[in-house]
């Protein structure tokens, strides 16, 4: 029988040993994080089939496919805080069955209206269960190299799902309605509410404080619009209503701060955040999603409208790069018995960023194998720093404190994919258009063709004679230079984060060998 991390104050944490039945617990999370993970990239491939059948609107469907992670995003911090209060696993019940039935009304959805309130619910519960997970790990686990391995396969499930998501997807659209795509997930989550009680402990702080409503509000108010605003700003630009939306968001955050300054029982502890170890591995959860998002953003679109693979075919030369993420998540909990948190961790972002400068090498007319290879180094160097910083997060603070850390972990990671995609995205996009060759174009074409590459690639295609080709040379030519400038910030991010790391973590207690 495994101890609880409660009680393990005077125990020597590397006596305490997992049992079968934690390890089988283990295997009910893991399969929760996979079908969230999952559920973030499912629809991709469904969108066509959803127009078609449900005749939305642009707008309709742009939030059909983001208010998902909208309200994950802004509800994490709340939802880890209120585990850490009610009970980490009697949260994650909750959020199971919430996400089972908000997956059954997805799948059924006759309407625009229908299908978003779907998506909405299926927000909220995934912000239960992933800080749920991650906390219930930090208290089975107690045994540190253990709960770095356990922490492994929690990632590589995660990263998984990622990429598993349009490969399942398409599958399932090739044998049966769109709505099936979202009843994928009804049998993990019957397990999950049948084997949970029997395999997961419940866990909580046993003298949580009072749980603050206008803390919660304020939390919602700050990551709802900035990450509102970063997405939007990737599609449509960056104009004076969200740069307004933003500084909502932001002046919002400030007073979220200073009320947990004020409170004597805070939601979010700020002094997390005096701990090097806390910190920066938080940072680095960050700027390594960040890389990995920004790679996925413009890498897919260089496969498909730059080499001119189909949309399944991208998805297969991808699948090695997040293959290699999700076994070096697993393979972290190995090295780290070897070498210290610090030289794996900054090891495996090196190597992430080599992966980035070698898309720097990348060409018009490359074969895709140049891409696979690097996406593969970004990926396998990505895999290793997620599982090192949720374990440096969740290994730093108490255990009644798990699900609150947690949470902070994940809201950088959802910052982090928000980040990457718009700020790369922008990058990319705005080089495009400054080197793109629309001389034959009248103005309205000429618009239309400097908004995206596969707006580009659409005007030259009524362009009489050698125009059409003109065009697309242009603007292939003109994504690959912002596709090299955006790799070539990556490469930096990632050094920069592994310079960062090799000096915050050297001296702190977590740097030992595991």
């Amino acid at each position: 029988m495994s101890v609880s991390a409660d009680h393990t104050s005077a125990i020597n944490p590397e006596d305490v040993r997992a049992t079968k039945r934690d390890w089988a617990g283990l295997v009910v999370l893991a399969f929760a994080v996979l079908l969230i993970a999952v559920d973030g990239t499912v629809l991709d491939l469904a969108l066509p089939f959803i127009s078609a059948d449900l005749e939305p609107s642009s707008t309709q469907l742009l939030w059909i496919i983001d208010v998902y992670s909208f309200i994950l995003a802004g509800l994490l911090i709340t939802m880890g805080t209120l585990g850490d209060r009610i009970g980490r696993r009697k949260l994650l019940l909750i959020g199971a069955f919430g996400f089972g039935l908000a997956s059954v009304v997805a799948a059924v959805s006759t309407s625009p209206e229908m299908l978003i309130g779907a998506r909405v619910l299926q927000g909220i519960s995934g912000a239960t269960l992933m800080p749920a997970t991650l906390g219930l790990i930090r208290t089975i686990f107690v045994n540190p190299r253990q709960r770095t391995e356990a922490i492994g396969i929690w990632g590589a499930m995660a990263g998984g799902g990622t990429a598993a998501g349009p490969l399942i997807g398409g599958w399932m659209l090739e044998h049966f309605w769109w709505g099936s795509v979202f009843l994928i997930n009804i049998p993990v989550m019957i397990a999950l509410l049948a084997l949970g009680p029997i395999l997961i402990p419940e866990s909580k702080d046993p003298n949580p404080g009072r749980f603050d409503l206008v803390s919660a509000a304020l939390s919602m108010a700050t990551m709802l619009p900035l990450v509102y605003a970063v997405k939007e700003s990737v599609v449509h630009g960056i104009d004076l209503t969200m740069l307004g939306i933003a500084a909502f968001g932001l002046a919002a955050g400030v007073a979220f701060v200073r009320r947990q300054r004020s409170l004597k029982d805070p939601m979010l502890d700020l002094k997390l955040f005096s701990n090097p170890s806390f910190t920066t591995a938080v940072l680095t959860n960050l700027l390594s999603i960040f890389a990995l998002a920004g790679v996925l953003f413009f890498g897919s679109q260089y496969l498909q409208l730059v080499l001119g693979n189909g949309a399944f075919d991208a998805g297969l030369l991808m699948l090695p790069g997040m293959l290699l993420s999700a076994f070096t998540a697993v393979a972290a909990a190995w090295l780290v018995r070897r070498w210290t948190v610090t030289q794996v961790l900054s090891a495996g972002l090196i190597i992430a960023g080599i992966g980035a400068a070698m898309l720097l090498a990348l060409g018009v007319d490359s074969g895709p194998l140049a891409f696979v290879a690097g996406f593969g180094l970004v990926g396998a160097g990505v895999g290793v720093a997620l599982t090192l910083t949720s374990d440096l997060v969740v290994s730093s603070v108490e255990p009644e404190r798990a699900g609150a850390a947690s949470a902070v972990s994940e809201t950088a990671y959802e910052l982090g994919i928000a980040l990457g995609v718009a700020i790369l995205g922008s990058v990319v996009m705005a080089i495009f258009r400054k080197g793109i060759d629309t001389s034959m174009l009248g103005a309205d074409q000429a618009h239309a063709a400097q908004g995206t590459l596969g707006g580009a690639i659409q005007e030259a295609a009524h362009l009489p004679g050698d125009s059409g080709s003109v065009l697309v040379d242009s603007a292939k030519s003109a994504f690959v230079d912002g596709m090299h400038v955006a790799t070539g910030a990556t490469a930096l991010v990632l050094f920069i984060c592994a310079a960062l790391v090799l000096r915050m973590l050297r001296s702190t207690p977590e740097n030992a060998k595991r």
